[in-house]
């Protein structure tokens, strides 16, 4: 039936038309952004999830600054430590040096031994990084801080985060304490006994006299000749017992340092593998294929082609009616 008031076929053409038109700018919306997932509407839970797991990684990647810092911080303190470690043993040599010198010898020997001590202590301040210092810190009482570097960002199963952290323990580890009251001291400032090495309290030697079983020396202030005295050769005796015990402890500390090292970087490798991973399968979620959106591309602007020649047709079917009405 032909009708001037209803044309079946022009509507049919037209809803085709504004179909293929939707799709085609679906496409090109694709190929534009180059995701196929860019709003809530496109796909509600791709697109949540996408966006969590896109604030996880901008996290992890504040993660990963922060443990090439700390990384920073450790290498600092190691390179400290391990240069402490080779005056310390400096210092163990000129004791043995002087062991049977006469006291004349022993008094220049006390000039090197105080300029190496000089040397331990600006190697112990100068280890900082960003206003950190793990080998020499002032402890008002207590204990010292540990130094704590992030190292993950967590989410759960249940959507909680937390942070998880690499602790340097700085107690076991520190070089000087100069503190008002500390629990303990550094390394290089703690009072030591003599006869064996072991951390006790101070004990003044007296120099020069017979050696005691309770005398006790620190690294950082031990003196083999003082004024007009010399240091008897027991008491030096106790000296290099003193200086090897806190040799093996700053030999313990490096390897402290070391360890803590390895897992940052060990840490750090970790954290890129995973923002790596989050971003492929992110990317699996909502990007789009181009060779396929670029096919599709093709075959719509076909169809959008034929659409409006179908249209132009159904809306010509009309005009024939009037050939109806002709003479």
């Amino acid at each position: 039936m032909s009708s001037i008031m209803t044309n079946s076929a022009a509507l049919t053409a037209l809803q085709s038309l504004n179909a293929t038109s939707k799709n085609l700018e679906a496409t090109q919306s694709r190929i534009s952004t180059g995701y196929r997932v860019s709003q809530a509407s496109d796909n509600a839970a791709y697109w949540s999830i996408a966006t969590t797991m896109r604030s996880d990684n901008k996290a992890m990647s504040t993660v990963s600054d922060s443990l090439g810092l700390g990384a920073s911080k450790v290498d600092t303190a190691y390179t400290g430590m391990n240069s402490a470690i080779t005056t310390i043993n400096q210092i163990q040599q000129k004791l043995t040096s002087s062991y049977g010198q006469t006291d004349a010898s022993k008094e220049k020997t006390q000039v090197e031994i105080a300029a190496l001590q000089k040397q331990l202590k600006a190697y112990a301040d100068g280890a900082t990084f960003s206003g950190t210092n793990m080998l020499s810190v002032s402890t008002a009482s207590g204990t010292a801080a540990d130094v704590k570097i992030v190292s993950a960002f967590n989410r759960s199963a249940a959507g909680a985060v937390s942070i998880s952290t690499i602790d340097v323990n700085v107690e076991t580890i520190k070089l000087y304490d100069g503190g008002a009251a500390p629990t303990s001291k550094g390394i290089l400032d703690a009072d030591r006994l003599g006869i064996s090495g072991v951390v006790a309290a101070a004990s003044a030697p007296t120099l020069g006299a017979a050696a005691a079983a309770t005398d006790t020396y620190s690294v950082a202030s031990l003196k083999i000749f003082s004024g007009t005295t010399a240091a008897s050769d027991t008491q030096i005796q106790q000296m290099m017992t003193v200086v090897d015990a806190a040799l093996k402890d700053m030999t313990n500390a490096a390897t402290k340092l070391g360890a803590a090292k390895s897992s940052i970087d060990l840490q750090k490798t970790f954290t890129q593998d995973l923002m790596d991973s989050i971003d492929r399968g992110v990317g699996q979620l909502v990007d789009a294929d181009m060779n396929k959106e670029s096919t599709r591309l093709q075959a719509l602007q076909v169809q959008q082609q034929l659409g409006v020649q179908a249209l132009s047709i159904a809306n010509g079917s009309s005009q024939s009616i009037l050939s109806l009405f002709r003479g």
